[in-house]
């Protein structure tokens, strides 16, 4: 018999969604009108299960809150004025997927001094939504002002003056003439803050200078000193790489006569992965394959402890711009003694998989060993060879070598297609660079078989690590992807509904849902809409040594093992298998074993961090490419839809740029979040994401890499 005095889950929801801030048991069973221990194990029980759901968080004091909801007291930033003149905060600490919300700052008592930027204070939230928080300042925190800032020097009759290059700091500094250094004209610098004076703009002081704006090189320089990545490698990290040498055999297996390949880009430097197929003469395994992919034994040169290891830590990655790599090993490795170079004896781990007639994997074997690359090929060599296009360095090779893989390749492939993975294959800008560093041209990169090959051959060798790892009960880092929370998938069936798209409700949800939905859509002007939106209710991957599974994929257990140049997590993924299988040196340590979680959560934030820089310098090339194409008209989808207007992402380019709202067609426009769409309250005219757009080209800023439109058909 069931109680219609105890709440519904979705009512209980409601109440925690509609509130300003988290809110305890004690005040959900108040607003239900709740007593007795009945109905308080009950709503303890409730709530468990919307936070085993992902519906809500909890926080301090055991408080619920939507996920990635503010705390109801926090630490606060200056990040910026609004155009009219009203400061804005961000939290000082932000471990949430995207952009953190906005926070607006409500009056401070009369008398007050201004806020500055970067400073910091003590403050009282309320949530008007997931986006946009109040908050009430409680005091300020003295002394704990940003001390720097990027920013472009220009003189002035009267010293000069230093324009930031993020686009959110709109402040002005002022630089007396003993300040500025050796800065020039439009040099890119970095200056100290100095303290607030009582009147006129705040000062800096020029404390670092690196040369002029005009050079390409400025546009990724701005993109690593605003993100803070470490671009300077210690001494001993460099004597340690300079020192290092090639192992010999002993203790390894001698894989020189497998004629090994790498597939790369054409502009790669780092070849971490080398890869070899044959059918299986296994009669046992009829219509197998055995394939070998190895990978380099970046173990046996970067020790726990060591500098190098400190150095590769702290960088948690390779950061790849369009001009350079900043580079997570000192170059005589990464580039040098790691990079499986043709011709050259290599230390390598190596997984030998053998899959079945369907590519399952049946079994595997890792070995330590000693490999010698026969030939170093792009995907487009590859590709043409597989299509009967082979040149001098594929020819040699296209039956013994290229054939066999692409035979494995398809196996593997079909596997994929029966697992029902997420398959969202949306657009990629490629920003191509000419040797002076400048943009000659952008491009959706291109999606070939070859990719495909290697990413599939990866995927494998991952599965294996990660198999290994469980079965040897050996801690280590699982790359995990959870399925969407609960909160998200409101909104996409809401979004889809409108549509005319049903989601099903009520079982267990599995990436083969959403690709139903992809294939419902596939060819009609929706199809980039609804891929967008899938996109963004997705849950961010991240490390972790508590295994979840990873959803997109659709596997049980999954490692990052293939790529040790470039990524921390997976020298941490081959130091726990050479520890687990007794292989030699450079096993995981005990300590990092007890660090496990703070090491995954490190790396997770360093992946983010290179994600964002990758893309503000990407932003920032674009910007530089449409310069001088000030006033062409382009066509566009809308990319992103905002309360402060319409985000556009040009067809031929694939450069996105924003169409503020007040550029918009007059009219009082109201944020549709659901229908992801402005909507006019007096016209009725919609703005929907993925709407197809001409727009005018308005400005385009290398510096801050903004670039702004306004649509073709409303007034200048």
């Amino acid at each position: 018999m069931t109680d219609s005095r105890f709440p519904t889950k979705d009512a209980v929801l409601a109440l925690i969604r509609s509130s300003a801030t988290p809110v305890g048991k004690r005040e959900i069973a108040r607003a239900f009108k709740l007593s007795g221990s009945d109905h308080r194990e009950r709503l303890k029980d409730l709530l468990r299960e919307l936070e085993a759901d992902g519906a809500v968080e909890r926080g301090r004091n055991k408080r619920v809150a939507p996920p990635q909801a503010l705390p109801e007291v926090a630490v606060l930033e200056i990040s910026g004025v609004d155009p009219d003149g009203e400061a804005q905060a961000r939290p000082l600490t932000w471990t949430g997927e995207g952009a953190p919300p906005r926070i607006f700052l409500l009056p401070e008592r009369k008398g007050a001094p201004p806020l500055a930027m970067g400073d910091r204070l003590l403050a009282k939230l309320a949530r008007i939504n997931d986006r946009l928080y109040e908050a009430r300042i409680i005091r300020r925190i003295e002394g704990a002002s940003e001390t720097r800032v990027l920013g472009v020097y220009r003189p002035a009759a009267d010293g000069g003056r230093i324009t930031p290059t993020d686009r959110r700091n709109r402040t002005e500094f002022f630089v007396l003439p003993p300040n500025r250094g050796d800065a020039e004209a439009d040099d890119l610098v970095l200056a100290e803050i100095l303290p607030a004076g009582r009147l006129g703009l705040p000062q800096a002081r020029v404390v670092d200078r690196f040369g002029s704006t005009a050079e390409p090189r400025a546009i990724s320089l701005i993109a690593i000193h605003t993100h803070g990545l470490p671009t300077v490698f210690s001494h001993g990290a460099l004597r340690e790489a300079e020192l290092a040498s090639v192992p010999s055999l002993v203790g390894r297996e001698d894989l020189r006569a497998i004629p090994f390949v790498t597939i790369d880009g054409a502009d790669a430097r780092d070849f971490d992965d080398a890869v070899w197929a044959e059918v299986d003469s296994d009669p046992a395994n009829p219509d197998g394959w055995r394939l070998i992919v190895a990978i380099a034994d970046v173990s046996y040169y970067v020790r726990p402890g060591s500098s190098l290891d400190r150095a590769a830590y702290e960088r948690g990655n390779s950061v790849y711009f369009p001009d350079r790599v900043v580079p997570m090993l000192p170059e005589a490795l990464s580039n040098g003694l790691c990079s499986l170079r043709p011709n050259e004896d290599r230390a390598c781990l190596a997984f030998q998989l053998w899959i079945d007639r369907n590519g399952a994997l049946i079994r595997h074997r890792l070995t330590r060993g000693l490999m010698r690359s026969a030939a170093r090929l792009t995907y487009e060599q590859v590709q043409n060879c597989h299509e009967g296009r082979a040149d001098d360095a594929t020819g040699p090779l296209a039956d013994t070598v290229i054939a066999p893989l692409y035979g494995a390749y398809a196996r593997l492939w079909e596997a994929r297609v029966r697992r029902r993975t997420l398959d969202l294959d949306l657009p990629e800008r490629r920003v191509v660079v000419d040797e002076r560093g400048r943009v000659g041209d952008i491009a959706t990169r291109v999606r070939l078989d070859s990719h495909r090959l290697i990413e599939e051959f990866m995927i494998a060798a991952n599965v294996a690590a990660a198999e290994v790892l469980e079965a040897r009960s050996m801690p280590g880092l699982f790359r995990v992807h959870d399925q969407p929370s609960m909160d998200k998938m409101e909104t996409l069936r809401a979004f889809l509904t409108g549509l005319g798209l049903t989601f099903p409700k009520g079982e267990a949800l599995k990436p083969e849902h959403f690709t139903r939905i992809l294939r419902r859509v596939e060819g009609t002007p929706d199809s980039q809409l609804v891929s967008e939106v899938i996109l963004r209710a997705q849950a961010q991957a991240a490390y972790s040594p508590d295994n979840i599974g990873h959803f997109g994929l659709a596997l049980p257990r999954y490692a990052h093992f293939t790529s040790p140049i470039r990524r921390y997590a997976d020298l941490i993924v081959h130091r726990a298998l050479i520890r687990a299988l007794k292989l030699g040196v450079g096993g995981l340590d005990d300590a990092a074993m007890e660090r496990l979680t703070e090491i995954g959560d490190h790396l997770s934030a360093t992946e983010r961090r290179a994600a964002t820089a990758e893309r503000d310098a990407v932003d920032r090339f674009t910007a530089a490419h449409l310069a001088d194409r000030v006033g062409a008209r382009f066509a566009g989808r809308v990319s992103g839809v905002t309360r402060f207007g319409l985000f556009i992402r040009l067809n031929d380019s694939g450069a996105d740029g924003l169409v503020p709202i007040s550029a918009l067609p007059d009219d009082r426009y109201e944020h549709d979040e659901a229908a992801h769409a402005l909507v006019g309250q007096r016209t009725g005219t919609r703005f929907r994401l993925s709407a197809p757009v001409t727009v005018v080209l308005v400005e385009a800023d290398p510096l801050t890499g903004s670039t702004l439109f306004r649509l073709a058909d409303t007034a200048a």
